[in-house]
């Protein structure tokens, strides 16, 4: 269902838009990169204070977790040297090629990460608005896919899929099936909960054979999430998709000697680029699959 508005399709060509996007894509990035790092730190801070309290115990120890406020406080600096970033030195990509990826003040290196998920994040968004076009389908994807994005990398650092992250969204694609954006709301609830239900009796099957835990369960919310915004008729593919990824990078990593075989591999980020492939172009793959 094409859901376009007709004053964008006047103001913006598919050209005029993708470059709009881009834009924005890079700028979204550049936060995505502060939700990434600041977020689990966050999150211990908080577990741990739930804790303590539990236990009736005083916290004794008040640089245990790193000095955090929140999303916006304190600035943007240096985690190397605690200097605040300069707004120059702050431009998305372009600042970290000019300080040729070190910081201006101590000369220590920049993470990669900050390039590349500002790069990632705007080449994402330009693939969405190429796809979609001016349209209501174009603003929910951009959503989607800039919170795949910050999930797959917090959960490659720490494997961890926040719940504050995965239920929101989980909820919004409920919301959208109202409206079919993307499914209708009988696809997207049977999406929701057969994506949580296939994981959860994967993980339980594995469970009882091994007497070990072979997933997360934050995949198991993730995948339902997936499954609220696309319909029950993709999760075959996503979880084809993500696992045949995974096999690949991991056996790559594996002969390249970059994992032992017995480190744990995070399965998020490949569920997200399944979601992600199946966002645009599911339609495609299910007819060359099942076809």
């Amino acid at each position: 269902m094409n859901l376009s508005f007709n004053a964008w399709a006047v103001l913006f060509t598919p050209s005029i838009l993708t470059g709009l996007v881009g834009i924005i894509g890079l700028l979204v990035g550049s936060f995505l990169n502060v939700l990434i790092y600041r977020l689990p730190i966050i999150l211990q801070r908080q577990w741990r204070k739930e804790c303590l309290g539990y236990l009736n115990l005083a916290d004794d120890n008040k640089n245990c977790v790193e000095d955090v406020c929140n999303l916006a406080l304190p600035a943007s600096h240096c985690v190397h040297c605690k200097v605040p970033i300069l707004i120059r030195h702050n431009i998305p990509l372009l600042s970290y090629l000019f300080l040729r990826g070190r910081c201006a003040a101590c000369h220590e290196p920049i993470s990669a990460r900050y390039p590349v998920v500002e790069f990632l994040t705007a080449c994402t968004s330009m693939m969405v608005a190429w796809h979609f076009g001016p349209s209501v389908q174009t603003i929910a994807a951009l959503l989607l896919t800039w919170g795949v994005i910050a999930l797959s990398f917090i959960d490659l650092e720490h494997q961890l899929l926040p719940d504050t992250l995965v239920l929101p969204l989980l909820w919004i694609g409920l919301l959208l099936s109202e409206w079919t954006v993307f499914s209708s709301p009988q696809s997207s609830i049977l999406g929701a909960a057969c994506g949580y239900l296939s994981l959860w009796l994967v993980y339980y099957s594995f469970k009882l054979v091994t007497k070990k835990e072979g997933m997360g369960r934050g995949d198991f919310k993730l995948l339902a999430m997936l499954g609220a915004w696309l319909g029950w008729q993709y999760l075959a593919l996503m979880i084809l998709l993500s696992s045949v990824v995974g096999v690949v990078i991991g056996m790559t990593l594996i002969s390249l000697n970059k994992q032992q075989r017995e480190t744990p591999i995070p399965f998020g980020p490949y569920l997200a680029i399944a979601g992600w492939l199946a966002l645009l172009w599911g339609d495609k793959l299910n007819a060359w699959y099942f076809g």
